[in-house]
């Protein structure tokens, strides 16, 4: 019989805590700059199409009719607004841990969803459109007419739901995540100091060693 024991396979290793975090680890790095690169872009995807024409329509003026426009900001600012809070919110998850992560976090998720279900709601620009014939024309009383839309809504709705999942994200793996200046935090343990080396025959080391309170001499 060999004395020699037999080789262990990978299979054979035991299932440790390390080994069932790390697929764990591995997702929360990943989700790092997934999480990211989504609020990032979903953030600017509504800045921009809420500077976009979604409505289109007439105004009656004596015997002709006024073409009137209304971009997203006149039919509604809450888009563009919590995507503003959507980007504060995804750069605050980094600097807070803990429940403050936690409700950064979700923070983030609920300006994606407020701001895609403004946008869908608001998407028909009617009632800005009105209140543009009215003041057009100088009669509160006046509608527009030939009403057409366009497709900006949507896409701000779909900028919006990019934020929404970096949120998600974020409250899904955030616990994992870097936090802002952490490699700068004390963890209360003891540190040593090596002191600086002085040269015996260099008069400014000398000096520099007793601002430093040292002893040259040692």
């Amino acid at each position: 019989m060999s004395a020699v024991p037999p080789s262990r396979t990978p299979s054979d290793a035991p299932a440790g805590p390390e080994a069932a975090q790390a697929p764990d680890g591995r997702g929360g790095r990943r989700s790092v700059a997934v999480a990211l690169l989504l609020g990032t872009l979903g953030a600017t995807v509504v800045l921009l199409a809420s500077g976009r024409v979604w409505a289109r329509g007439t105004a009656a003026v004596g015997g002709g009719a006024l073409p009137l426009t209304a971009d997203g900001r006149a039919v509604t600012g809450l888009p563009a607004a919590l995507a503003i809070v959507g980007l504060a919110a995804l750069v605050a998850v980094f600097a807070v841990r803990g429940k403050g992560r936690l409700l950064v976090s979700g923070l983030l998720a609920l300006s994606g969803l407020g701001a895609a279900l403004s946008a869908v709601l608001a998407a028909d620009g009617r009632r800005a459109l009105d209140a543009q014939a009215a003041r057009m024309t100088a009669d509160t009383a006046a509608h527009v007419g030939a009403l057409t839309h366009t497709a900006w809504p949507y896409v701000t709705a779909a900028g919006a739901a990019l934020i929404l999942l970096a949120g998600l994200l974020a409250l899904r793996f955030g616990r994992s995540w870097p936090a802002m200046g952490g490699r700068y935090e004390r963890d209360g343990s003891p540190r040593t100091r090596t002191p600086a080396r002085v040269d015996p025959d260099r008069p400014e080391d000398l000096w520099k060693a007793l601002d430093r309170g040292e002893d040259p001499t040692r």
